[in-house]
């Protein structure tokens, strides 16, 4: 075992270690960079294929790990490990859960890995077990109660092989995607992170190990702990969309623009290559979700040509590599937050659903984003009828969670509440009841600060806080609005609604102070030659 796990690590290095030229992120280099993993198997001759299978595994390239762990057991059919990786492939942790027919394959997968395992090491009839407990009576349990077993079944394999790194890495996986939504102590995320960290030095180069991190801390009030391996995964894996997507995560949580900016252009481009290799003419899943964090991050700097090239990417996507969730929520956040960011309010008033062809009955909550912007903006220019129409579409989306919950580690249905009364308090003042409309936007914020956002949204299309923020300043109560900013800037650093919302109510609460510093932090978040209007009051204000 001594001498295979040697020369698996050699071969894991000569493949997957980052190269000088791939650390200054030139990836035009030959040699594929993936990260080093070291996973050796009992199977035959198949050591560089199935490492990479898992490398791309650990950096969610699940498509792509597929077809290299089915090329292991065409190689060696014998080889149940190779079924386990297939099964894996086909969950998802902290993703949307698999549909029927995902299911149905990965089952057959796991099936297929039980019935070769019985000669197979300890430490992999481990691995072939757990991923069994989730597919499980997949007709009979749910979502949630099938990964809580799979997790289970890692966390007894992770006790009785404490010294087994890769037991412990998709343990700690385990835990993100079984993390109770609503728990604001953060418990599963904290336990994965100190298994992770436990890790790290002994495998610096690991792809898994700073992916994990990063969702790990993928919340306002732990991101900044993860900046150092958001700094690094990007350079471990940088022949990865995902891995080159991912650091934007933090970046994003933590206001740091430029840097996510960075990070999407690059995983969009290779998302963009991967795609036209394997899939020639269609859209990159990879690349949408990557666009979706580049419009946002250029909004927060005012940049709106750059904003406006990203739509019109997004828009001209038709046919998909991956027709998943994250395309869908791109097409439909990309148009809605370049309206809404800017408030154009008569645009987001006749925002039109994506027309791409999409299994849109497999998330239905993605359309949302657009009946939001619907609501809100027809509200904001006294199309009342219009505005309740849209709340009436929200209000049936709903309706259908909560008979038919989402499952999963992220809860929907609150999402979509949250939403439907942010854009209702609008509705509601716009009829002239002030003190109601208060109250149902203090509310919303509650309900969307206790949810949190979703792992693949860069944020809320504009968020609850805020808008309480601009109702209180739109009734004269620039004091509360600035209370309200502040807590929408300690949520979400640096946006630009809630930077200029901020240094707007100080004005008018005359804390000149606080409105000079809110104006020059918007000021020094934003390219010169951006149109905003607000750019200009600051600039008069600071000067």
């Amino acid at each position: 075992m001594r001498h295979l796990v040697l020369s698996i690590g050699c071969a894991a290095f000569l493949l997957f270690t980052p190269s000088p030229r791939a650390q200054e992120h030139d990836h035009s280099h030959a040699v594929e960079t993936l990260g080093e993993v070291h996973f050796p198997t009992s199977c035959k001759a198949v050591d560089v294929e199935f490492t990479r299978a898992v490398a791309l595994l650990h950096s969610f390239g699940y498509e792509e790990a597929r077809r290299q762990f089915e090329a292991v057991a065409v190689k060696d059919p014998a080889c149940a490990m190779a079924y386990w990786g297939i099964a894996m492939t086909w969950y998802h942790p902290i993703w949307t859960p698999p549909n029927a027919n995902d299911l149905a394959a990965g089952t057959q997968a796991a099936a297929r890995a039980a019935e070769l395992s019985a000669n197979t090491p300890e430490r992999e009839r481990g691995f072939i077990a757990a991923i069994g407990e989730f597919y499980r009576d997949a007709d009979r349990l749910d979502h949630r109660t099938r990964a809580k077993s799979y997790s289970d079944a890692m966390l007894r394999l992770s006790e009785r092989l404490p010294d087994e790194h890769e037991v412990q890495i998709f343990y700690a996986l385990s835990l993100l995607g079984t993390a109770p939504a609503d728990d604001t102590t953060f418990a599963n995320q904290k336990k994965a992170s100190v298994i992770l960290n436990a890790l790290l030095p002994l495998e610096p180069q690991h792809p898994g190990i700073t992916h994990y991190m990063i969702h790990s801390f993928d919340y306002p009030q732990l991101a900044s702990e993860a900046l150092p391996a958001a700094r690094a995964y990007s350079k471990i894996a940088p022949d990865s969309p995902h891995a080159l997507h991912m650091p934007s995560h933090i970046f994003t949580r933590l206001g740091l623009w430029e840097d996510s900016i960075a990070s999407n252009l690059a995983s969009a481009e290779a998302g963009r290559r991967l795609v036209a290799e394997q899939h020639p003419g269609a859209a990159s899943m990879d690349a949408l979700h990557a666009l979706d964090y580049l419009e946002y991050a250029y909004l927060q700097i005012g940049d709106e040509a750059a904003a406006r090239r990203v739509m019109a990417e997004a828009a001209a996507a038709k046919t998909f590599d991956d027709p998943a969730f994250q395309a869908g929520y791109a097409l439909t956040a990309i148009p809605a937050r370049f309206v809404l960011e800017r408030r154009d309010w008569k645009a987001a008033a006749h925002l039109e659903p994506s027309d791409a062809t999409l299994p849109w009955a497999n998330f239905p909550y993605a359309p949302a984003t657009t009946y939001f912007a619907q609501a809100l903006g027809a509200a904001r220019v006294g199309e009342l009828d219009a505005s309740r129409a849209a709340l009436r579409r929200l209000e049936t989306i709903h309706a259908g969670l909560q008979a038919a919950p989402v499952p999963g580690p992220y809860d929907w249905t609150h999402q979509i509440e949250s939403a439907r009364l942010a854009a209702t308090a609008w509705l509601v003042l716009a009829e002239g009841r002030n003190d109601e409309a208060l109250n149902i936007a203090r509310a919303a914020a509650d309900l969307e600060e206790r949810t949190g956002k979703h792992p693949v949204t860069p944020g809320s299309l504009l968020p609850a806080r805020e808008l309480l923020g601009d109702m209180l300043l739109e009734l004269n109560r620039p004091a509360e609005a600035l209370a309200a900013y502040e807590v929408s800037l300690s949520n979400a650093p640096n946006r630009f609604n809630s930077l200029y919302g901020a240094a707007r109510a100080a004005e008018l609460s005359r804390d000149t102070a606080r409105a000079h510093t809110y104006y020059a932090a918007l000021l020094a978040e934003c390219v010169a030659d951006s149109p905003r209007p607000e750019l200009a009051q600051a600039r008069k204000f600071v000067e």
